[in-house]
């Protein structure tokens, strides 16, 4: 590596952006915060720190991979591409174009060519099979802002920068560094909201956030619905509603305080497990409070009641005055490719509008829950998922029902996987096209600004040459196979078609003499809301600050009625359900959540020795009651089991965690493949323990927080199993 730097670079590695600081000497990359950075300011994490270390890591794939005699050996880029246009032509016309399904993972919202060449290639595809690793995660989010705002991109963050009070429901953003809510260190921007007013946080665990906070509030997994419905009713009932800017911009009003007047604080407390007071105080707080903000995150998205849940959350925030309120929620302005920037009538959010074929789960932007993935693919008949293409995912890792899924996949026709590791899910492709690291490739956060805390655009270039094409270049290259056009159709040819479709949407023509990510950028920068051309931000290596977020209602709203609609149909027909969990009785039993690690992020950050070590292990915490009721013990092992399966894991006793709940990590169960230090660590798979028949109702996103489960000691589950082996011999 030659000497070089320093360079500055916004990271990829999580939703916070930072900038970073890379210099490149001839034996190592050093990394440090960029203390010029418009945003970040200097703030820098451990992933950030680890770049250097995913860029050199001995295990990441370098070459194409192709099976040949049932093992992938290496090839020539023409050769992947040749293997797969032999044999996905004639599948899709044997099958039809829906025997082709998608996965896309996280990583592709924290790549540029993710944001602008992911959808041209599902279009290529022609398949209503797209699957994402969203609905292990945030689309209740999306499909709630879609119908109360119009657009599912439409999503109020909080405006750290000048909240006096902020509640959290369900997240940690001093572990995930925002999440939904792009925001470099957060544990300064808590700390700042604690000495101007007050933070809480309302979750099952003392998390990292939780004890930075004033106040914890230790609730029931599951029941944060309830808990939202109760202070609802408390603004209604004590006559604390004020719509502020939404004034004269709301339908549904009187609906919303009919449902919430049938949750009152005395009726959820016990079950929310939060007493009639706290709740009460809570609400009174956010609306008394000039500067308040609700957030809600992975807690509340990824629980049966998601949608009910996020729905809730916007509305608590309306009904106190502080949607579009400095201090409160606000709408982000971004520089680029922001659906509520453009001018013109926007088309209102819809979903349902095809099903999968199996369960007959709806489609939601565009997508199919990746819970039904796994039956798409084994289920016989018409349409019957014959071949997948995998977008830096790993869904057996991700996905409940991981077992099925994975058996799943290796009765496929034809896997393809655009990866650089080989892990659970890639084990089975017969093609794997890896991309460059970090480093060596340009990026600019079209996606993620788009939730930002504060308006900003940066572009990085290449810290070091590509040894391998970029991204943009293999997915477009993908899209011409499977447009019917062959291998060898010049990946400029297929470029300017889409520059061309790209420019004639926005209606700006970009400069002359750029290709690639920078000819569509400049586009959209040139159709932006500001006065901004690529050159412009490309000429700010340490970015450009638009400022902090301004009111924007009623400009951002697409609904048809040009209102917030407080009681959308779509979310309302998830009240049933609620109202029959509400008359069941308190259950008494274990239930599991997950946890995350401020060294984790995805599973293949587990194969760098930085991020791998230290407390980031895959433990079951267990409250110390608990551990003592059940006979566990510090570092001995526990089997948990759920009505999906099975694990042993070891056990760690905190009191954190509120009795009556254990947590598991995400990402997990290395067993197999994941690369040398990945299998040293390897911990055991969450998802072995999920239902896919237990979801979010309007959205199928998988349930992974609030699931049922037993735990034994290992010795004594070993023990018990052989008694019952020994009985059923017997019998």
């Amino acid at each position: 590596m030659a000497d070089r730097g320093p360079h500055p670079v916004t990271c990829p590695l999580c939703e916070a952006t930072c900038g970073l600081s890379v210099t490149v000497d001839a034996d190592r990359i050093r990394v440090r915060g960029d203390a010029e950075d418009v945003f970040s300011k200097g703030y820098l994490c451990p992933k950030g720190a680890a770049i250097g270390e995913l860029h050199e890591d001995p295990d990441r794939i370098r070459t194409p991979l192709v099976r040949r005699d049932g093992a992938l050996v290496e090839a020539t880029w023409d050769e992947a591409f040749a293997f797969i246009d032999e044999r996905l032509g004639p599948l899709q016309e044997r099958y039809g174009r829906n025997a082709v399904a998608l996965y896309f993972g996280n990583p592709t919202a924290h790549s540029l060519a993710g944001a602008l060449y992911l959808r041209p290639l599902i279009k290529a595809f022609g398949t209503q099979n797209v699957f994402s690793a969203g609905t292990v995660d945030q689309i209740p989010r999306m499909f709630s802002a879609g119908y109360l705002f119009g657009d599912p991109a439409t999503i109020p963050v909080p405006d750290l920068e000048r909240t006096d009070h902020l509640l959290v429901l369900g997240g940690n953003p001093l572990v995930s560094n925002g999440s939904m809510m792009t925001a470099p260190d957060m544990r300064g921007r808590i700390r700042a909201i604690a000495r101007r007013g007050r933070v809480t946080v309302v979750d099952p665990v003392r998390t990292r956030t939780a004890a930075e906070a004033d106040e914890h509030v230790a609730i029931r997994p599951g029941t944060d619905a309830f808990l939202l419905l109760a202070m609802i009713d408390t603004l209604f009932t004590e006559d604390l509603v004020d719509l502020g800017a939404a004034t004269g911009l709301v339908d549904g009003l009187e609906e919303v305080r009919r449902i919430a007047a049938g949750h009152p604080a005395e009726r959820v407390a016990e079950r929310t497990g939060v007493d009639a007071a706290t709740i009460r105080r809570l609400a009174r707080e956010v609306a008394t409070t000039e500067r308040s903000a609700v957030y809600g995150r992975l807690g509340t998205t990824t629980q049966r009641f998601g949608s009910v849940c996020s729905w809730l959350i916007d509305v608590l925030n309306v009904l106190a005055g502080n949607l579009d309120r400095p201090g409160g929620v606000m709408f982000p302005k971004a520089a680029a490719g922001q659906p509520n920037t453009r001018s013109g009538p926007r088309r209102p959010f819809r979903h349902g509008r095809w099903h999968s074929r199996v369960s007959g789960r709806p489609e939601v932007m565009g997508e199919l829950p990746a819970v039904v993935l796994a039956e798409e693919i084994s289920t016989p008949g018409e349409g019957q998922v014959r071949a997948l293409v995998t977008l830096c995912g790993n869904p057996v890792a991700s996905v409940p029902g991981s077992r099925h899924l994975d058996e799943a996949l290796a009765g496929l026709d034809l896997m393809v996987s655009v990866d650089v590791y080989l892990n659970e899910t890639t084990r089975h492709a017969d093609v794997i096209l890896p991309g460059p690291s970090p480093l060596e490739r340009p990026h600019y956060d079209l996606l993620l600004l788009q939730y930002s805390v504060r308006n900003i655009a940066r572009w990085s270039e290449p810290v070091l040459p590509a040894s391998l094409p970029q991204e943009w270049e293999t997915l477009t290259r993908l899209a011409g196979i499977a447009g019917g056009l062959g291998a060898d159709v010049p990946v400029e040819r297929l470029d300017d078609a889409l520059a061309a479709t790209v420019e004639q949407l926005n209606g700006a023509e970009p400069a002359p003499g750029l290709t690639g990510p920078e000819r569509l950028l400049d586009i959209l920068f040139r159709a932006g809301p500001y006065d901004l051309t690529f050159a412009d931000v490309a000429a700010a290596p340490h970015g450009v600050d638009l400022g902090p977020l301004q009111p924007r209602l009623p400009d951002v709203l697409a609904t048809e009625s040009g209102l917030i609609d407080l009681a959308p149909a779509a979310i309302l027909a998830d009240l049933p359900p609620l109202e029959a969990a509400a008359a069941a009785p308190v259950a008494d039993g274990l239930v599991l959540i997950g946890r995350r690690h401020l060294r984790s992020n995805n599973s293949w950050m587990h194969n760098l020795p930085a991020l791998n070590s230290g407390s980031n292990r895959c433990t079951l915490q267990v409250h110390p009651g608990d551990a003592e009721r059940l006979g566990l013990e510090s570092g001995a092992e526990a089997e948990v089991s759920s009505a999906s399966g099975s694990l042993v894991v070891e056990v760690e006793i905190d009191d954190a965690v509120r009795p009556g709940v254990v947590t598991l990590p995400h990402g997990w169960g290395h067993t197999e493949v994941g690369g040398d230090v990945a299998r040293a660590r390897p911990g055991v798979n969450s998802n072995l323990l999920g239902d896919v028949g237990e979801t979010d109702g309007p959205t199928g996103t998988a349930v992974i927080n609030g699931i049922p489960v037993t735990v034994r000691g290992a010795r004594e589950a070993a023990l018990v199993g052989a008694a019952e082996s020994t009985s059923t011999r017997h019998l």
